[in-house]
């Protein structure tokens, strides 16, 4: 007599609640416990460990009906049965599967895949494409040579340490930043469930036992030429040949950064409305920021733009501005090799109080810092650049020597709205 099978549909295997076993043939039940629960099975006669040389029913469990649907519990069927032509038991093959996928390496999470992950997580949130390639820069060969292969679970404080030891002293700054991005890195790692424990680069209670703290050290402030000096400074800058003096003479004037001017671009200036709009993305704060510049001023970008064939101010070649070092090199030729370029600013911010009634708010917004809470900055939503650009005239004024160029005190500056 002929073997019956697919004796069960979709819609039996839901209805039935009678408990036993519910043959669809082929060997594949459906059993439902006293409970109602249902689950697959496949019966066959396989070898009888007490009793080597004979065979019993054996019962091999296939899933839960809400798992494994009456088409695949008979596709299962298949090939449970084709095992047992070839005289392999299936509960035993299905076993030594599972067990050779659970002894197969696992893939390992390195530092350096999981830091270029958090980058590319995060990178919406950075300030401007500059600072992202300084995290990738950080956080790879540079530094992290010798953790970028390390499986990231393995990383401990003695692995940290060897990054930041031989720069702690010589690079505070650099050294400082990269612990912080290090210990976000492996928090985030921590997070993925990737590693446990507390964060070897933790600075509070940890590092901070082990490394001098920050304050301890010489960082080292930009040496700051003083504003009594600057008038014969920029006198000899004027004399003097070559863009590297124009752009420092520009970059005082401005009170400006050394990224910002020597990335200036032709399009950026407005010479008829003596403006400059420097884009957030070349700003440190990340937000877009108005100069107003002196007749000076102007006059270098006027002379600059209508004999270069760059796009850019202060152009080295067609394709390319100069380098900072171009500037550095015009400062020592004119006598200030002592002085650093960015310590101009406080060159400029020292006159401002030392010298004149402008208030320190006016003087904070012409070197573009942000001055006020997230409440406060809501509200203030100019520029205040009218303002600005008498505080710039002045500046101006006082560089070139002439006599005008104190404000008169006739306000105290804390009284003074900026």
């Amino acid at each position: 007599m002929a073997r019956l099978s697919k004796r069960l549909t979709a819609k039996t295997v839901e209805s039935i609640a009678t408990p036993g076993l519910h043959a669809d043939g082929d060997g594949l039940y459906l059993r439902v416990d006293a409970a109602g629960a249902k689950r697959w099975v496949f019966l066959f006669r396989g070898p009888d460990p007490k009793n080597p040389g004979k065979l019993k029913r054996t019962e091999m469990g296939l899933g839960r009906l809400k798992d494994v649907g009456l088409v695949d519990a008979r596709a299962k069927v298949v090939e449970a049965r084709l095992k047992t032509k070839d005289g392999l038991n299936p509960i035993e093959h299905r076993a030594a599967l599972i067990a050779a996928a659970r002894a197969e390496p696992k893939a390992v999470d390195t530092f350096g895949k999981v830091a270029t992950d958090y980058i590319d997580a995060q990178k919406s949130g950075f300030r401007n494409e500059k600072h992202i390639a300084q995290w990738r820069m950080t956080l790879g060969s540079a530094y992290c040579g010798d953790l970028i292969d390390m499986p990231v679970d393995e990383v401990d404080t003695a692995d940290v340490l060897a990054v930041l030891q031989p720069i702690w002293q010589a690079k505070n700054e650099t050294a400082s930043r990269l612990r912080g991005r290090i210990e976000r890195v492996l928090d985030a790692a921590r997070a993925k469930g990737l590693r446990s424990g507390e964060n070897p680069a933790r600075w509070k209670g940890h590092l901070d036992k082990l490394l001098a703290k920050r304050q301890k050290l010489a960082r080292g402030h930009h040496s700051a030429m003083p504003y009594a000096a600057v008038p014969a400074f920029v006198a000899k800058l004027r004399v003097s040949g070559g863009v590297g003096a124009r752009a420092l003479e520009f970059l005082i004037l401005t009170a400006g950064r050394t990224g910002e001017v020597i990335g200036a671009r032709v399009e950026e200036f407005d010479l008829a409305k003596s403006l400059w709009t420097v884009p957030g993305s070349r700003m440190k704060s990340g937000r877009e920021h108005r100069v107003a510049l002196s007749a000076r001023a102007a006059d270098i970008v006027r002379e600059l733009r209508d004999t270069s064939i760059s796009p850019f101010v202060f152009g080295a070649t067609a394709h390319r501005p100069i380098s900072n070092m171009t500037m550095t090199k015009a400062l020592a030729t004119a006598g200030g090799s002592e002085f650093t370029v960015h310590g101009f600013r406080s060159s400029f911010r020292d006159w401002v109080s030392e010298e004149t009634s402008f208030p320190d708010r006016l003087a904070e917004g012409a070197l573009a810092h942000i001055v006020g809470d997230q409440t406060e900055l809501a509200y203030k939503r100019g520029d205040v650049l009218a303002k600005r650009r008498v505080l710039m005239d002045a500046w101006a004024n006082y560089c070139g020597g002439r006599s005008n160029a104190k404000a008169p005190r006739t306000r105290t500056k804390k009284t003074v709205p900026a």
